[in-house]
C-alpha cells in the first residue's frame, strides 16, 4: 500500500481532502508547532507534534521545528505501518483525474545525455527550468534527445505540476507565468543523466527508502533538492532510474515572499555541482544503499555542504525504517 505523506501548518487544505479521498492509498500529515490543534480531516492521520515525541522521542527532539524536514517522522509512520510505495507532496498540490504512479513499464523514452538536463524542455516549449538546475543550463536551448528503454526498474517517480509548477526564484522573479504542461508519455533518465527532482508530487518505491532521508542543517528551498541529487547516482549503483510524468496535479501555491526564497536558494546554486560530484564519487556498486547515503553525507560533511551533525540525524532516521 501507499502512504501519501504531507506536512501543514493549516486546517485541511483541498488537496489534503482531496488526496485523502483517493484509495486505498492512507494519507499522513506531519503537523508542526504552526499547525491547528484541532486538526481534522476524514481519510487522513494527523501527527501533532505530541504524537510525534510520543512515538519517536529521541528522533523527534533531534529535529528542527518549523522546518520541512520533520516531514521524516510521517515516512517512518508509513513505512512502519506497512508501506509499499511513500508519495512526497504538498497541501497546495490538487490531484488531478489521471494522478498515480505506475509501479512498472514494458517500454518508455529514455534521455540517455551526461551530466545535468532541463528536463522541462520535454514536456513545455516555454522557457522554464526546475527548482534546483544549474543556473549556467538555464539558457542551454538544446532538445533532448530521446531514445527507447525497456523494462526499466524505476525507483523514483516525478509527476509534474500544472499551473504554479516547482521552479526557482529567479524565475518567478523575472517571469512568473503560469504553465500548462504537455500531455506525454512517461521519460526515464539513464545513468549519468541529472534533472532534480522535489517532493511535490514524487513517488518512491520501498526498496529506496533510505533516500528518503531529508538534510536538516542545509535551507529550507535546497532540502528536498539536495536529497534529489544524491539520489540518482545511489540508484545507479542498483541498476534503477528516475522517472518522470506528465502533470498529474494542479498547484495552487501557498503565499512566498520570493525574495526570501531566493535567500533561501542561495546555497543550492552555489554548491549543486559540488554536491553531485560528490555523490557519484561516494556511491559504490555492491554497498547497500544505507551506506551510500551515509558516505555521500558524509562527503559533504567535509565539504560544508552540510553539517556534520547530519550524520547523527541519519543513523537515526536509518534505525527506525
Amino acid at each position: 500500500m501507499d502512504f501519501i505523506i504531507i506536512t501543514s501548518i493549516f486546517e485541511p487544505t483541498e488537496a489534503v481532502k482531496k488526496f485523502a479521498e483517493i484509495q486505498p492509498n492512507r494519507v499522513v500529515v506531519v503537523g508542526d508547532k504552526k499547525s491547528p490543534e484541532n486538526w481534522v480531516c476524514e481519510g487522513a492521520v494527523f501527527l501533532s507534534v505530541k504524537d510525534q515525541m510520543e512515538l519517536y522521542s529521541e528522533f523527534a527532539n533531534s529535529l528542527p521545528f518549523n522546518h520541512y524536514c520533520r516531514k521524516m517522522l510521517g515516512y517512518v509512520y508509513a513505512i512502519q505501518s506497512g508501506a509499499t510505495g511513500i508519495v512526497d507532496t504538498d497541501d497546495d498540490n490538487i490531484p488531478l483525474s489521471n494522478w498515480g504512479f505506475p509501479k512498472q513499464i514494458d517500454q518508455a523514452q529514455s534521455i540517455n545525455e551526461s551530466g545535468f538536463v532541463n528536463i522541462y524542455k520535454l514536456f513545455t516549449n516555454h522557457r522554464i527550468w526546475p527548482r534546483g538546475l544549474p543556473l549556467k543550463e538555464i539558457l542551454n536551448l538544446e532538445p533532448l534527445p530521446t531514445s527507447t528503454i525497456s523494462r526499466p526498474t524505476v525507483g523514483v517517480w516525478q509527476g509534474l505540476a500544472d499551473e504554479d509548477p516547482d521552479v526557482d526564484a529567479i524565475y518567478r522573479l523575472v517571469s512568473d507565468e503560469h504553465v500548462a504542461f504537455s500531455k506525454r508519455p512517461p521519460v526515464i533518465l539513464e545513468k549519468n543523466c541529472v534533472t532534480p527532482f522535489n517532493s511535490q508530487n514524487t513517488w518512491i518505491d520501498q526498496t529506496f527508502f533510505p533516500l528518503l532521508y531529508l538534510p536538516t542543517t542545509v535551507t529550507f528551498r535546497y532540502t528536498d533538492i539536495l536529497r534529489g541529487i544524491i539520489a540518482q547516482p545511489v540508484l545507479w549503483s542498483e541498476d534503477a532510474h528516475l522517472g518522470f510524468l506528465e502533470s498529474t496535479v494542479r498547484q495552487l501555491r501557498n503565499p512566498h515572499d520570493y525574495i526570501k526564497d531566493f535567500e533561501s536558494e542561495i546555497p543550492m546554486y552555489l554548491t549543486i555541482e559540488k554536491a553531485l560530484d560528490i555523490a557519484i564519487s561516494r556511491s559504490k556498486k555492491g554497498q547497500t544503499i544505507k551506506d551510500n547515503v551515509y558516505n555521500i553525507y558524509d562527503g559533504l560533511a567535509e565539504n560544508e555542504i552540510v553539517q556534520a551533525k547530519e550524520l547523527k540525524l541519519i543513523e537515526l532516521f536509518f534505525s527506525h525504517i
